[in-house]
């Protein structure tokens, strides 16, 4: 399975596991909450997802690199305690509590959540004297004699043998006890995922072109090299950081993410080339409309993948707008929301106090992504200003309810200019789509992107846009139209079909 069917499948086992009766207990035993593993090929995000399912399920998330332990450390130091038994005194072997087990303790003291997910990474890479240690743990859910908290679920994750020489297999009565789930790269997935993360257009537009170097393991003479998702998603914050300071990516840069020397070399001449791009269309102009007959003229001679990588550029700065038009557009309306109980109650310093509180206690607990940390943040710092107006001017009552009710007008009039601007920096893309292609293939593609980017569906489903309609249901009438030929192509093939329902119909 791909990892996005593996986060929703571990999602559901955990609301499962989690789910209590009538009487405060678990529907399913914890004796039989199996332990889950991942197994898959490195760096497809197996790691990654554990932070989100944790976030979107609101439980705790302890992680660890088990390869990074001993035994000691993983069921705890010995001691000798004295015991008595039948009346006599003996010496007994105890141990200390596992380092892995306190830190789930300390996790629960710190944030207030009782329930979460210990994740073991590279679990079945361990050294020879943990590894009966692991198979106690995922066929009792022990280190050593301390038991894992109940409300805890254990993830583990692995990579086949043919990706780590030192990998054990596990025996069968291991595997008896465990969920497996066999997860594999798939560029769509984490194109879709990309998106919402904000991955440079650069990348984007490389590997749409170039989609068999997404992901890539090779063994040669000079060793082991390769290309992850995880290494294009670290070398995509590189990148924007050295935008942002004016230094420049070359190959040897790449190389040190992307560990594969053709591919690193082959991004890298595609980089300049994006780069080239950028300037000679002038992206900007293109977005405000006063592009110019010669950025016309010069794609008419443009090879095939020179045309898609400004397709690109328009779509990777458009879904920056989206996703900025987005953040903009949750800090308005949680502070509508907000300012609601203001005009039922205006004690602004308490409704402020109030948020800050709530915000603290979502900080605490680990539930916020970097962009509702922000959102939070930001109607933090307006209610904090709508306070200061009303104690400079004397504010109370109904006086203070309208001031407050002027200012934040102002913040929603920024929204609509910005929906305005992000509106007509589509409709400019369209327009030089149209000029430059008509009704290609690079149309296609640029519809397509809008129909597959999370923060341009968002932004769609909010706003209407005529032409981006007229396109995408001329799309969507292509498409039909192609399935109904591959369909009678079907029909008129002899051998058995089946109608819609999916049963077997005549022999044709």
């Amino acid at each position: 399975m791909n990892i996005k069917r593996a986060k929703q499948e571990i999602k559901d086992s955990i609301e499962a596991y989690l789910k209590k009766d009538a009487y405060g207990e678990y529907l399913i035993p914890e004796i039989h909450q199996r332990p889950i593993l991942l197994m898959g090929p490195p760096g497809i995000g197996k790691t990654q997802i554990m932070g989100q399912i944790a976030r979107e399920c609101g439980v705790g998330l302890v992680a660890y690199t088990i390869t990074h332990h001993t035994r000691q450390s993983a069921i705890g130091l010995p001691f000798i305690r004295e015991r008595e038994y039948d009346g006599r005194k003996y010496s007994v072997t105890e141990y200390t509590m596992s380092e892995i087990i306190a830190a789930v303790y300390e996790k629960m003291e710190r944030t207030g959540v009782r329930e979460g997910i210990l994740f073991i990474d590279e679990i079945n890479c361990v050294s020879e004297t943990l590894a009966p240690t692991m198979l106690q743990f995922l066929q009792c859910k022990t280190f050593g004699n301390q038991k894992l908290p109940p409300g805890w679920i254990i993830v583990a994750a692995g990579n086949p043998p043919e990706y780590n020489k030192s990998v054990r297999d596990f025996d069968i009565v291991t595997l008896d006890r465990i969920k497996r789930m066999d997860v594999e790269e798939n560029y769509e997935v984490w194109k879709e995922y990309a998106g919402k993360a904000g991955i440079h257009p650069a990348i984007l537009s490389y590997l749409e072109l170039r989609r068999d170097y997404f992901y890539r393991m090779e063994t040669t003479v000079d060793g082991r090299m390769f290309a992850t998702a995880r290494g294009w998603e670290d070398l995509s914050q590189l990148l924007g950081a050295y935008e942002k300071i004016g230094k420049k990516v070359d190959q040897d840069v790449v190389r040190q993410y992307i560990q594969h020397w053709k591919i690193a070399k082959d991004f890298a001449n595609y980089l300049e080339l994006y780069e080239k791009y950028r300037k000679d269309y002038g992206l900007n102009r293109i977005l405000e409309g006063t592009y110019g007959e010669d950025s016309l003229e010069k794609l008419k001679f443009a090879s095939f993948d020179e045309r898609l990588s400004v397709v690109g550029m328009a779509v990777g700065k458009l879904n920056e707008m989206f996703r900025e038009w987005y953040e903009e557009d949750r800090c308005v309306t949680k502070l509508f929301e907000i300012l609601k109980a203001f005009s039922r109650n205006p004690d602004m310093k308490i409704l402020s106090a109030g948020v800050q509180e709530e915000y603290e206690d979502l900080r605490r607990k680990e539930l916020l992504t970097r962009m509702e940390d922000r959102i939070f943040q930001r109607v933090g710092e307006k209610l904090n200003r709508y306070l200061l107006i009303m104690q400079k001017e004397h504010l109370n009552g109904d006086v203070a309810a309208k001031r407050v009710r002027e200012e934040f007008a102002k913040e929603a009039g920024a929204l609509e200019q910005k929906t305005e601007r992000t509106l007509c920096a589509l409709d400019h893309a369209f327009d030089f789509m149209e000029d430059a292609f008509g009704d290609g293939q690079e149309m296609v593609s640029f519809v397509t992107e809008l129909n597959t980017n999370y923060y341009s569906i968002l932004f769609l489903k909010e706003n209407d846009c005529d032409k981006y309609y007229k396109y995408n249901k001329r799309l969507l009438l292509d498409e039909r139209h192609e399935s109904i030929v591959r369909r009678l192509g079907e029909l008129s093939q002899p051998g058995e079909v089946q109608d819609d329902a999916g049963n077997n119909g005549r022999t044709v």
